[in-house]
C-alpha cells in the first residue's frame, strides 16, 4: 500500500473495506429478523420445490450469528493495529518489509563475526577445513543444489562440479569469481551458414576429436568446415577456452549431450548456458566459503564432512581407544 502514487487510491481502498464491513452488519441484523408469530402461519419467501418444500424466513442461529460478530469486530480491530486502510500502517507500523529487514540484522549481527573470521583465510585452507566445509555445503545445498544437484554432478545444461573439467577456470579465485559475478556462454547457431549436411559432418568431426563413434568419412569433410566456423572460440585442436567459456571437445564431457543427434541440435541452433551471479544476495563472505567448498569437490586435499563421533572412535587403532 505504501507505494500508492496518488492519495485518491489510498482512500478509495479505505474507503471500500470499511463499507464492506458495514455490508457485513447490515446483512447480519437482516439475517436477524424473528420468526413469524404462530406455526399455523409462518413466513416464506414464496418458492417452492417438489410440490410442497418452501423455504421459510427464519433467521440464522444464534451461534452462527455470534461468530459472524466476533470476525467483523476481530477485522475492525487488524485495521487500527495494521496494515489494510490504503496507507495506514496501524498502530504497530508493521509491515512484510520491516520484519524482513529486523530479521536479516537479527542473523548478521549472529553470523557475520563467523563469515568475516573465514573471509581472511584463503579458498584452499577453508577447503581443507571441517567446520567452514560443513557451512559451504548448506550454502550450496540451500542456493546451488537446484541445478548443479544436490551431489553436485549437475545434469542438462548445468555443468557437474566434481571432475575437475571447467568452462571458465578452476582456480579458486576463478571459481570465486564465478560465483560472484555469474557467467554467461553463447554457442552461436551454425545451421544457417553450414547447412544439413555441413552440420552433420562438423558434429562427425567434433565426435572424433574425443574418439566417440563416428563416421570417418563425414569427419574428414567437417574438418576444414570446423577450422573455419568453430576453431576461432574451441581452437584449432578442439581443446576450448576457458577465456570464453568455450569448452574442450577433445575430453568426452558434454555438457547437454555427446551423441550425434545432440551435436547435430546443439550446432545447428546453438546453445545458451547462464549462471546468475550471487554477489548481490549472498555477499563476498559467503560466496568466499561456498567458493571453497565447491573447490573441494574437485581436490582430494578439501575436507570431507566429519563423521559421527561414535564411527570415528570405531576407527581408531586400540592403542589410540585405550
Amino acid at each position: 500500500m505504501s507505494d500508492f502514487v496518488s492519495s485518491f487510491w489510498s482512500g478509495y481502498v479505505a474507503i471500500v473495506t470499511l463499507l464492506s464491513i458495514l455490508a457485513c452488519v447490515v446483512l447480519l441484523k437482516a439475517m436477524s429478523s424473528k420468526r413469524a408469530a404462530g406455526p399455523s402461519a409462518p413466513e416464506t419467501h414464496g418458492h417452492v420445490w417438489d410440490e410442497d418444500l418452501q423455504e421459510y424466513n427464519n433467521p440464522l442461529p444464534r451461534w452462527w450469528m455470534g461468530l459472524f460478530y466476533i470476525t467483523i469486530v476481530f477485522g475492525l480491530l487488524y485495521l487500527v493495529f495494521y496494515p489494510g486502510l490504503g496507507s495506514f500502517t496501524g498502530i504497530y507500523d508493521w509491515s512484510s518489509r520491516g520484519q524482513y529487514e529486523k530479521e536479516t540484522q537479527q542473523a548478521a549481527a549472529q553470523y557475520d563475526p563467523i563469515f568475516a573470521k573465514y573471509a581472511k583465510q584463503d579458498i584452499p585452507a577453508l577447503a581443507a577445513n571441517r567446520e567452514a566445509h560443513a557451512i559451504g555445503e548448506r550454502l550450496f545445498l540451500i542456493n546451488c543444489a537446484q541445478c548443479h544437484g544436490s551431489d553436485a554432478r549437475g545434469g542438462f545444461g548445468f555443468p557437474n562440479l566434481t571432475d575437475n573439467d571447467w568452462l571458465w577456470g578452476g582456480d579458486p579465485k576463478t571459481i570465486e569469481t564465478t560465483i560472484l559475478d555469474g557467467r554467461t556462454g553463447v554457442m552461436p547457431a551454425w545451421g544457417a551458414v553450414l547447412g544439413e549436411q555441413g552440420v552433420k559432418e562438423v558434429a562427425n568431426y567434433v565426435l572424433s576429436l574425443s574418439g566417440s563413434k563416428n563416421d570417418p568419412q563425414l569427419a574428414k569433410l567437417g574438418k576444414e568446415k570446423f577450422a573455419a566456423t568453430c576453431a576461432a572460440c574451441h581452437g584449432p585442436d578442439g581443446k576450448g577456452n576457458q577465456t570464453i567459456g568455450a569448452p574442450n571437445l577433445t575430453d568426452n564431457i558434454w555438457l547437454f549431450g555427446g551423441s550425434e543427434k545432440t551435436l547435430i541440435e546443439t550446432i545447428s541452433n546453438g546453445r545458451t548456458g547462464t549462471m546468475p551471479a550471487w554477489k548481490g544476495f549472498l555477499g563476498k563472505e559467503k560466496v568466499h566459503l561456498l567458493a571453497a567448498f565447491v573447490y573441494s569437490l574437485s581436490h582430494e586435499s578439501g575436507a570431507q564432512p566429519a563423521q559421527p563421533a561414535a564411527e570415528a572412535e570405531s576407527e581408531k587403532p586400540e592403542e589410540e581407544k585405550k
